[in-house]
């Protein structure tokens, strides 16, 4: 008897898929739905996504990356079953130690760094959220964050609910590992296999393009 069709929700951390799996690829184009079937079918009812991001703001060497991002948003929200929700970056100035030293004998700089917050938050709270409403009968996180260790943890044993892990990087995380129902690889073929239409339109008619470069 093949095994039944788990009503699913899929939470993914969109910064951690890009940097593990998308960046520097032809791939950033990526249907969510389209890939969650290829690497999860047949025994998964994709009934909800969740996507958790933050807004980029342009940058001297990335003019373009703001609108790059927006229109991916644009396209992901064409999913009738998908919802965004949004993070936020802090920037600040820190003096930091080089990895050379300048020709001047400084082994110190300040530099812009910008964090990502909220991201990992959301998607910990969400999950709780969702598996204590019975929103699922499964859920799978898309990530490879240690950090969410905990509340997959807790979904599994104290709500008794299989989450696995879809790992967008070369190295999975042990933590995740050790908790997860199951772990899978993110393919370059599922990638491939899960882009969006080049032109897609929005509710409202209005056509998104595939970004430049992309």
């Amino acid at each position: 008897m093949p095994a039944p069709t788990l009503k699913t929700y899929v939470y993914v951390d969109g910064f951690n898929l890009y940097y593990g799996a998308l960046k520097d690829t032809p791939h950033k184009w990526l249907n969510l739905m389209a890939l969650c079937r290829e690497v999860l079918q047949p025994h998964h009812e994709i009934a909800k996504i969740r996507y958790f991001t933050a807004l980029v703001k342009p940058r001297s060497d990335k003019p373009q990356q703001d609108l790059r991002q927006k229109a991916y948003i644009r396209a992901l929200e064409t999913l009738p079953n998908l919802t965004v929700h949004y993070g936020h970056f802090l920037s600040h100035r820190v003096f930091m130690p080089l990895v050379r030293p300048l020709p001047s004998g400084e082994k110190m700089a300040w530099v812009i760094r910008t964090d990502e917050k909220g991201s990992d938050v959301n998607l910990a709270t969400y999950l709780l959220a969702d598996g204590f409403r019975h929103e699922y009968e499964a859920a799978v996180v898309i990530s490879n964050d240690s950090d969410l260790k905990t509340p997959i943890q807790l979904v599994r044993h104290d709500l008794k609910l299989p989450v696995g892990v879809i790992n967008p990087q070369v190295k999975p995380s042990f933590d995740l590992m050790r908790v997860a129902k199951f772990m899978l690889p993110i393919e370059p073929k599922h990638l491939a296999a899960s882009q969006f239409a080049n032109t897609l339109v929005d509710q409202h008619g209005r056509p998104i393009h595939k970004p430049n470069g992309w």
